[in-house]
């Protein structure tokens, strides 16, 4: 709730009618604060249309079609820009989870009350129609119109399992369970326009519905009807208790226990100029009238602009709270309680009754309190007492320091400090310092969720620095000491001081800090202390802001590290082939040292790697298979051949090898070195068949050479031959289908007439085929002649 402003109070007092007296001994039964935070600001650019009270958050819509979530106090939590035109209606679940918004194009919408837990996730729109939305079992949206025809729809309210919407003819009332209408309550005051006297409507329970409409108010309660009477109608009906009419306009409607609260509209008058203002009165309804209890005419602002329709009552059903929505201002009335009681009674000078009444109800008094006073230590619960210092003392700042010296006394400043004003009414820097050093000489944990608790302007935070430090001298490992002194240095922006304590402490939040205060020009000789924290993020964040840090600047830094130069280079290397080309030789060292699994796809993959450089060192290291891939890039596919055969002595690489470069002499050398290794001369009748006549491999084994599986290996070799054989058949039959179908398709072709006319000329002798005037022919070339 905003904060009573100085004159608040008077919202009501001030607009009472002049003609009657000014002192009256009548106690008001409500009292009224204006929504002032961020509704001020949003009203004075725009106006506001409707709001939807939850007893966590409040919802506001516009004219100009915005909707404000706010928390109580009017503050701002969230926005949304919805329509063009202006809001109509905002409708929330019990939950407060789910909002159904409709703009003046879309009428109004109510949403199910438990619209989050149910299944069918049912709500209502109402235009020209009142239309029923929910999700079948396919998870789609079903639409049923359940009423049309009678006009635009002004106003509908969803409780339990009753619906009720009022359009031009008047209020209906449909049962969601039976999926019956089960009444139609007719309106009185037809001669009112429904577009400048909506219809109020207001479910007091899930059976009692409030109808205010011109000046007519009318309570129907929903009722069983007896089964044995049912025959074919509903199995509920609707029983007016009660209905009367005013002596204004009805612009909203509010249950109060047993009484309502009402909102009116005056209309204009020369003769009482005050009366325009809106009045909110409490009233007792009876079965054949209704009794007024109390009247407040309010001042609001732009109230003499404002129509009928521009007014809008709320309440909030967890507690007695009303919020009256004017275009250009929203006021809050509230129940008086006791504290007002007593308050009223102060202001009257009726001292004994205020203390008699404090006295009966000082379990309930809140801000009138007579237990806290001089004799704290008393109490015992002293985080009671400092809890009730937020009441008692309230805005001023004095009393305020005075408490807190008194708590420090009794040596219970900790009990107080969650309690000190931290908004914009505070205390003197010295206050706050005062119990930050005592949480400080301990309870360091206290201590640190002060200081994340507590704005840094607050207190002089150089002076909390320095004795942080102190403490820090005696305990200098102490963690949570360092990272609170990180914090500190954080508010007062010298980061690289904080960020030292972070990477000292190799404390998570580190990264954040650099991205959220840009720090990349502060840890460019940090860059070390990052990668030993974490390689992985510190990389990464290196690369997505080479922008800030150079990558020249970051491979000079991690010269002398390179295990973690190499990190760094691989994955610049996986981002971008071509970035860090000049790296690429300086790479070859560091795969081989450190990442040797990787080094054989960087070869590959590199396009900017010197390939005698990469030899020598793999040849150094005796590094095979790599050896082997720079050879045949270089063209010594021979030498290539010769290392897998005499180092790897593997015959199926040397045979893919061989396949891959799909050379002759390789597969000669490759027989020759072969042809006196059983194992390896087994390997090639197995494989070199598509690619080498076997003939040559076998005229080549020396004579009583034992072969191992040569007979599978001959059957292979024969099998792979016999399937060539059929391969060559099979083609030779396609092809000679293929050339006779073209053969045909041709001599068809040929066969068909050719159009000739007298621009047509000879290909041989180049004069025109058909002389002028000649009748036109067609030719069946090449076998029909003209003689002309």
């Amino acid at each position: 709730m905003a904060e009573v402003e100085e004159q608040g109070r008077n919202l009501s007092e001030e607009s009472t009618d002049e003609s009657e007296e000014e002192d009256t001994e009548e106690e008001p039964k409500l009292k009224y604060e204006r929504l002032t935070n961020g509704v001020t600001e949003i009203l004075q650019k725009d106006a506001a249309s409707c709001m939807t009270v939850h007893d966590k958050f409040l919802a506001l819509g516009t004219h100009f079609g915005k909707v404000y979530l706010l928390d109580i106090q009017g503050n701002v939590t969230q926005k949304f820009e919805i329509s063009p035109v202006k809001i109509n209606q905002i409708s929330l679940d019990e939950s407060g989870d789910h909002v159904g918004i409709c703009s003046e194009d879309g009428k109004v919408v109510a949403l199910h009350p438990q619209f989050s837990k149910s299944n069918n996730k049912q709500f209502v729109t109402g235009g020209n129609k009142l239309l029923l939305y929910e999700r079948n079992w396919l998870n789609r949206w079903k639409t049923s119109v359940l009423h049309e025809g009678e006009g635009n729809i002004t106003n509908v309210k969803w409780r339990a399992n009753l619906i009720a919407w009022a359009n031009n003819v008047g209020v209906k009332i449909y049962d969601i369970s039976s999926k019956q209408r089960i009444t139609n309550v007719l309106r009185d005051n037809t001669n009112l326009r429904p577009d400048m006297y909506p219809c109020s409507l207001c479910w007091k329970d899930n059976t009692t519905l409030i109808i205010g409409w011109g000046s007519s108010v009318k309570i129907c309660v929903v009722k069983e009807r007896d089964p044995t009477e049912m025959r074919d109608l509903p199995s509920r009906y609707v029983e007016i208790v009660s209905a009367f009419e005013t002596e204004f306009f009805i612009s909203g409607l509010a249950p109060l226990a047993d009484q309502l609260v009402t909102l009116y509209y005056v209309k204009d008058s020369s003769e009482h100029m005050f009366r325009t203002r809106p009045r909110l009165d409490i009233i007792q309804s009876l079965p054949e009238g209704c009794e007024e209890i109390s009247s407040d005419a309010l001042t609001v602002r732009n109230f003499q602009e404002n129509q009928c329709r521009d007014y809008r009552l709320e309440h909030s059903e967890g507690e007695s709270l009303f919020y009256i929505i004017s275009p250009k201002d929203i006021v809050v009335a509230k129940e008086r309680d006791q504290d007002d009681h007593i308050d009223w009674l102060l202001e009257k000078k009726k001292y004994e009754e205020a203390l008699m009444a404090a006295e009966i109800s000082f379990r309930n008094i809140k801000r009138h309190d007579l237990v806290l006073d001089n004799n704290l230590d008393s109490l015992g619960d002293y985080d009671a007492a400092a809890r009730k210092c937020q009441k008692v003392l309230g805005k001023n700042m004095d009393l305020w320091e005075n408490e807190v010296y008194r708590f420090k006394t009794i040596g219970q400043l900790k009990a107080i400090s969650q309690y000190l004003p931290r908004g914009d009414l505070r205390l003197r820097p010295a206050i706050y310092e005062m119990i930050l050093h005592e949480f400080l000489k301990t309870d360091y944990e206290g201590f640190a969720t002060l200081i994340r608790e507590w704005p840094g302007e607050l207190y002089n935070n150089m002076a909390i620095v320095q004795a942080v430090n102190e403490h820090l001298k005696k305990d200098p490992t102490n963690s949570m000491l360092l990272t609170t002194l990180a914090e500190l240095y954080t508010y007062d922006q010298r980061y690289d001081r904080a960020l030292e304590i972070y990477l000292k402490l190799r404390h998570k939040d580190v990264y954040q800090l650099i991205h959220k205060h840009n720090l990349f020009s502060a840890i460019k000789d940090k860059i070390v202390l990052l990668m030993d924290f974490d390689k992985e993020k510190a990389v990464d964040m290196l690369l997505d802001n080479d922008d800030k840090i150079s990558m020249d600047k970051v491979v000079e830094e991690l010269k002398d590290r390179p295990e973690l130069l190499h990190v760094y280079l691989h994955k610049l290397f996986k981002r971008d082939h071509h970035k860090g080309q000049k790296y690429h030789e300086r790479q070859i060292s560091l795969y081989a040292e450190y990442d040797r699994p990787n080094l054989l796809p960087f070869l590959r993959e590199s396009m900017h790697c010197p390939l005698e450089k990469a030899l020598e060192i793999c040849q150094q290291r005796h590094f095979v298979e790599e050896t082997v891939f720079l050879l045949s890039r270089m063209g010594n596919c021979r030498r290539a051949l010769q290392m897998i055969m005499e180092e790897l002595a593997d015959v199926d690489k040397a045979i893919e090898f061989a396949k891959e470069q799909d050379d002759r002499e390789l597969w000669d050398d490759l027989i020759s070195y072969s042809i006196d290794k059983p194992p390896f001369i087994t390997g090639l009748l197995n494989n070199i068949g598509t690619h080498v006549d076997p003939i040559l491999l076998i005229h080549r084994i020396k004579e009583g050479m034992e072969i191992p599986n040569l007979r599978d290996s001959l059957v292979k070799i024969l099998q792979d031959y016999n399937l060539q054989i059929l391969l060559r058949e099979g083609c030779k039959k396609i092809l000679v289908a293929d050339s006779l179908s073209l053969l045909q398709r041709m001599h068809r072709t040929q066969k068909r007439g050719v159009r000739v006319d007298e621009e047509n000329i000879c290909e041989s002798c180049h004069t025109p085929i058909l002389p002028s005037g000649t009748p036109l022919l067609l030719l069946m070339h090449p076998f029909v002649y003209i003689n002309t």
